[in-house]
């Protein structure tokens, strides 16, 4: 949740005084570190660390996780966030809450919820809003009661007059929905409810995640005035393998352009499909599903070759969990926000202050072929872009070959580039065994050369390369004389910082386009977090790096190619990036 500047002390001091000795050892998302998560935290980080974001969103200090509940009301953007008043480490959770007027600059408010009652007294975790159609807008959240069991709450803003929603208050009737042992929910497994949606019999519908034993389960509840509400006997959709479903997210889209729908929208099956996604808690990764919904049976029926584990598609190949999306019906747009995390150790999250961010918020749709789904940067952001540079086109990357980018702030800023390769027939042809695109990013690494890649940027490097991370693509034949192709796209952390206690997992996903057209790429680079879109959207990858030498105006940017075959840079533009008001 954005900045942590209460201007009111005395309702700051009554959340400290409200949350401050509730830390409980749930079955959760993040580890409980009750000893730091206990600890005030009375100063705010200092202005100049080198590794805080410009322009993406993130609280002045403490631990920031999930997104919940992202709306547009009264043409102010709303988020809320899992935010941690007391440390930088997981704990004390409330949810802080920022406004926008275009997405990317943010007005801090007080939090709107914190535990205060019995059905949240342990906790409020994550949840949705949704707009009834009287145009008010309702939360819907998991609450920690006195035994430790997970429940779901409402919450309804105090004055819908206010554009800001500054203040919310909780209904006596809560919880709404609660575990028993008659419906045969588990109490440790019983969270994070969607948007609702309303049926054709004019019912709500919402889904919360859970499991029983090792399957993962969206369970759905129905109501006619969102107050009361009933178990259906079976749940949306189920995976018998896949574990704890968390945030599970459930929405429509159209198979005609790039235009949102509303999550209540219908139509026949050749023109709305609908989107499952669950945050697999066994991974830490989201993954999701593309399919069919049967409003009569209350099912999700995944398509042919969709199946809702470790094997379906992700929003994001990288670090990146709890993702939330929203309709915006200013643009007629669905919108995807989503937490990343740190790759530091919890002892540097604690010295600098703070842990979390939030990624770009991107705008989601379906691709046209009805297999994938498309992301892009929110073009809101395009309005930071400065300095821009240009006179980079139809340059030849010869084998072993850098090339610099100058006269762009390096470590904060966005890159677009379009490569071409010739000569496909001279491929590689990739080895039948290699099906996990992150297998195939880490054992050939940057320093491993085939036939066409690694081609790409080198980002976040310093002068000499001590340090550098590598978003790259390779290319191989499927078959031998086959005319197919795939393209790989990895994001190499492992040269990315001389500090040898972060993480620095090499990421990777298949692409799925067409390497005779030229091949895009964009990154945006923010001092620590690089979130790369290849393929104008149909892969993505966040990467999380804190190079030591490689900061402020010691960074550098190269496009490369260290391939054995040539790559043609067609073009390549890079803006330094201005920060965004976030305080």
């Amino acid at each position: 949740m954005t900045r942590e500047v209460f201007s009111n002390i005395g309702l700051w001091l009554l959340f400290t005084l409200l949350i401050g000795n509730y830390v409980v050892d749930l079955e959760a998302s993040h580890h409980v570190y009750k000893r730091l998560s206990q600890t005030t935290n009375t100063e705010s980080p200092s202005v100049n660390q080198p590794y805080r974001t410009g322009f993406h969103f993130q609280p002045p200090k403490n631990w920031m996780n999930d997104p919940n509940g992202p709306m547009i009301y009264k043409g102010i953007y709303h988020l809320f966030y899992q935010w941690n008043p007391k440390g930088a480490v997981w704990g004390n959770i409330v949810w802080a809450h920022s406004t926008s007027t275009d997405l990317i600059n943010w007005e801090p408010h007080p939090p709107a919820i914190f535990p205060s009652e019995p059905f949240d007294i342990n906790g409020c975790w994550s949840g949705s809003v949704t707009i009834l159609p009287n145009g008010k807008p309702v939360i819907l959240y998991t609450g920690i009661d006195p035994k430790n069991q997970q429940v779901q709450n409402i919450a309804e803003p105090k004055n819908i007059s206010d554009p800001y929603l500054r203040e919310w208050t909780k209904s006596t009737l809560n919880p709404l929905m609660a575990p028993d042992a008659v419906n045969g929910i588990n109490a440790s497994s019983f969270r994070d409810p969607t948007t609702a949606w309303l049926g054709q019999d004019k019912k709500w519908r919402v889904i919360i995640g859970s499991k029983i034993n090792r399957r993962g389960l969206a369970i759905t509840y129905t109501s006619k005035d969102f107050l009361k509400w009933e178990k259906s006997p079976e749940p949306l959709h189920y995976d018998d393998g896949s574990g704890m479903w968390e945030c599970p997210d459930f929405f429509p889209v159209t198979r005609s352009g790039s235009k949102g729908v509303e999550t209540s929208s219908f139509g026949e099956p050749n023109e709305i499909k609908h989107v499952l996604k669950v945050s697999l808690d066994d991974t830490k990764h989201d993954y999701y599903t593309i399919g069919t919904y049967d409003r009569v049976k209350d099912k999700f029926v995944p398509d042919s070759g969709f199946k809702m584990d470790g094997t379906a598609p992700r929003y994001d190949y990288g670090k990146y969990y709890a993702s939330k999306t929203f309709y915006d019906s200013a643009k007629s747009r669905r919108i995807l926000w989503g937490w990343t995390n740190e790759s530091s150790s919890v002892d540097d999250d604690v010295e600098k202050g703070w842990s979390g961010i939030q990624t770009i918020p991107r705008k989601i749709w379906l691709d046209r072929s009805g297999k994938q789904l498309i992301q892009w940067p929110v073009r809101e952001v395009e309005r930071l872009r400065t300095k821009e540079v240009k006179n980079l086109r139809n340059k030849v990357l010869k084998s072993g070959s850098r090339l610099e980018v100058y006269g762009v702030t390096a470590a904060q800023a966005d890159v677009e580039v379009l490569f071409k390769v010739r000569d496909l027939e001279k491929a590689d042809v990739i080895d039948p065994s290699w099906t996990d695109p992150q297998l195939i990013c880490s054992q050939m690494n940057v320093s491993v050369k085939s036939s066409f890649g690694p081609f790409g940027l080198m980002v976040l490097a310093s002068k000499n390369l001590e340090e550098y991370t590598s978003v790259y693509f390779r290319i191989f034949k499927a078959r031998q004389n086959s005319g197919k192709f795939v393209v790989v796209m990895c994001s190499d952390q492992s040269r990315s910082s001389l500090e040898e206690d972060n993480d620095k997992t090499t990421y990777g996903a298949f692409v799925d386009i067409n390497p005779y057209k030229p091949i895009p790429l964009r990154a945006l680079i923010d001092h620590s977090v690089v979130e790369s879109f290849g393929g104008k959207g149909r892969a993505c990858i966040t990467s999380r790096v804190y190079p030591k030498l490689a900061i402020g105006k010691s960074s550098h940017l190269f496009a490369f190619n260290y391939g054995s075959q040539s790559v043609d840079v067609l073009n390549l533009n890079a803006w330094s990036m201005n920060s965004a008001q976030i305080s």
